[in-house]
């Protein structure tokens, strides 16, 4: 969607190119939802409406918000109506996620090892599927029998894992937060909306989110976002273990320790 030093690359091919088809063989309506969908990808805040969106690529505005809405119907893209900003639909994340969640977990591997080492606790990377927020890959202590998370999925909620997602993720992909249904799983699951809201707002103030036992009472735990080149969200690193060794006293300092390594995983 973006070269690697940020500018957008869009280069058409001559008409009798060595390697690539001739230029008459292209579509011009898969071309102009190509440059569309790529415009919606690399817009700022500010230059993501329709009218800004159709100037950025040299349409007219009705062809372009024909186009935009046909795929919002396949849920490449998505527009708050209220504000009529479009952004990157959940398909998208999902068919980039699919191609890119090896590089992710190869690159994070390396990292979760560390942090069990250096906290003792398990660490272990989360990433969104169809099916929802689903652990692909932990490292656990060797000293210590710890149950698995391995491959389940969580609410979003009721874990720090999760809290990452609603406070980093993109509402097109999470869903509105109003939406959410706030099912009670342990005595201290946040089951009141404001309450949820206020913590999202600390945890994207602080980088990091915690759990104490909200899914399953014997796991407490911290998480932070692993961010790609742009900001968007492409996994969540987690620290957890039992009420008994994963305090309150210690959630400041593994809490910027997930922050700091998650920021790593994906850097240059």
């Amino acid at each position: 969607m973006q070269s690697r030093n940020g500018l957008s690359v869009h280069r058409s091919l001559p008409s009798h190119h060595p390697d690539g088809p001739p230029r008459a063989s292209r579509v011009q309506s898969v071309d102009r939802s190509m440059r569309l969908l790529r415009a919606v990808a690399e817009a700022s805040e500010t230059d993501c409406t329709a009218a800004r969106l159709a100037e950025a690529c040299d349409l007219n505005r009705a062809t372009a918000w024909r186009i935009l809405s046909t795929l919002e119907e396949h849920g490449m893209v998505s527009v708050d109506r209220e504000t009529g900003r479009w952004a990157v639909g959940a398909a998208v994340v999902e068919i980039a996620r699919s191609a890119g969640i090896e590089v992710v977990v190869a690159s994070a591997h390396q990292a979760l090892e560390r942090l069990c080492r250096q906290t003792g606790e398990t660490a272990a990377l989360a990433v969104l599927r169809s099916e929802g927020l689903t652990y692909v890959d932990e490292v656990t202590p060797t000293a210590i029998v710890a149950a698995t998370w391995l491959g389940q999925t969580v609410p979003l909620h009721a874990t720090s894992t999760g809290k990452v997602l609603l406070a980093f993720g993109d509402r097109g992909v999470t869903g509105d937060l109003a939406a959410l249904r706030l099912e009670r799983h342990t005595a201290t699951t946040v089951t009141d909306r404001a309450h949820l809201e206020a913590e999202l707002q600390v945890t994207r103030d602080h980088g990091f989110a915690v759990c104490r036992g909200e899914y399953d009472s014997s796991a407490w735990g911290v998480s932070a976002p692993v961010l790609d080149r742009v900001g968007r969200l492409s996994a969540v690193l987690s620290i957890w273990g039992p009420a008994d060794r994963l305090t309150d006293e210690r959630f400041d300092a593994l809490g910027a320790l997930a922050r700091d390594t998650a920021a790593d995983i994906l850097r240059p």
